[in-house]
């Protein structure tokens, strides 16, 4: 059976979309803005792919002839959230968006969240996870009440130190905030935050946790599944999804394990999607503005890819993309509206195609739906555009 893996690049965004401006996003550019920070990226196999074909890239040129085909894909959906980009390169374009809340949430809905969960809430509003465990994790060690906020995108997030809170009622209260936020209020995620360390030297863990909505509908990762076609989801896939459409997962506690798992399944099975995201950019550097730590990850991640090639067979395919911006070079911590880079390769396939603009990040959905023989009503496939005549 034929394998893809689809490896999502978390906020590698390369330039605003036209509607940036709605999102207070002007200007933003994830990928070239940081190469520009850093006075140029050392990418030299994202390079030969082509990355450096589909913007201006100061140390990545454009490749005379890329080994893959290129082009970059808009997002049709409106947000831009996690949730929001993954759904929509599996065949979901979102109509509405998720809610937000620039204030905070509701009192009645904290109200009815602290009877649930038996304890009172600090925080609510909007902040930098990093900041926001400095402000209040003090008087969170004191109290055990659990740090609550938000972020311009859909999330409420919960914030604890695992010797107050044990991983397991962490994870327990933040069930309870999935069930109580539907409706009107139905957020694309929950998110179990939680940090250790003392006063003045708190760190996030690694143990977070995503609790998202199930997909509103059918995705790709249904219609392989149900045709008998493995989905294997490498790191925060399978909570994206809410386990809807995968077949086995595995996660992940940031790049050099997303890889390593990405790789490691490549070498284990012999045909399916693998479905990978690479969480560091956004998680660490680009919500934390850190341009430097940015750029050495995607260096990083860039001397790994050789590894990855060499485990593809003849009929093999591997996609490169993202599922938002989240420009460290900006005085926003949030994601940014852009448009996300597009890399197919595959030995069997045409390489160097322009792939141009797309209209959705469901065109990926509807290329691996073709690649496996399959149709989906969403999206417009480039897969006639790289095979081979």
């Amino acid at each position: 059976m034929k394998r893809v893996a689809l490896v999502v690049l978390d906020s590698v965004g390369v330039g605003e979309l036209p509607d940036a401006d709605k999102y207070g996003d002007t200007g933003s550019n994830t990928l070239g803005n940081i190469a520009r920070f850093v006075g140029g990226l050392r990418l030299p196999n994202l390079a030969s792919m082509g990355l450096g074909n589909i913007i201006n890239i100061d140390g990545v040129p454009p490749a005379e002839k890329p080994v893959a085909s290129f082009g970059r894909m808009a997002e049709l959906s409106p947000g831009k959230d996690t949730t929001t980009g993954h759904w929509e390169m599996s065949g979901l374009i979102l109509k509405d968006p998720f809610p937000v809340y620039p204030d905070g949430f509701p009192p009645e809905l904290l109200r009815a969240y602290e009877d649930r969960i038996g304890r009172k809430v600090l925080g609510n509003k909007v902040a930098s996870g990093t900041v926001i465990i400095e402000e209040l994790g003090e008087r969170h060690m004191l109290t055990g009440f659990p740090i609550v906020y938000t972020s311009a995108d859909s999330v409420f997030q919960v914030a604890a130190h695992e010797e107050i809170l044990p991983l397991e009622e962490l994870y327990r209260i933040c069930r309870i905030a999935r069930e109580l936020l539907t409706d009107q209020h139905a957020v694309g995620r929950v998110i179990a935050r939680p940090f250790t360390g003392r006063p003045g030297s708190f760190a996030r863990s690694t143990n977070r946790h995503d609790f998202s909505l199930k997909p509103p509908g059918q995705t790709v990762l249904n219609q392989l599944q149900d045709n008998g076609i493995p989905v294997i989801a490498v790191g925060k896939i399978r909570d994206i999804f809410d386990g809807e459409g995968i077949t086995e997962f595995v996660s992940t506690r940031g790049n050099t394990e997303g890889l390593d798992q990405t790789i490691k399944m490549l070498s284990l099975f012999t045909g399916g999607l693998i479905f990978a995201n690479l969480v560091d950019f956004d998680m660490l550097y680009g919500h934390r503005n850190n341009p430097q730590g940015y750029a050495e990850a995607l260096e990083e991640v860039d001397l790994r890819l050789p590894e990855l090639l060499k485990l593809m067979r003849d009929d093999d395919v591997l996609i490169i993309t993202a599922d938002h911006g989240c420009d460290p070079t900006t005085k926003s911590t949030d994601h940014s509206r852009e448009y996300v880079p597009l890399l197919i390769y595959g030995k069997q396939l045409r390489s160097g195609i322009n792939l141009g603009v797309r209209e959705t990040f469901a065109d990926v959905a509807a290329t691996i739906a073709d690649s496996f023989g399959q149709n989906i009503s969403a999206g417009t496939s480039f897969w006639p555009l790289v095979q081979k005549k």
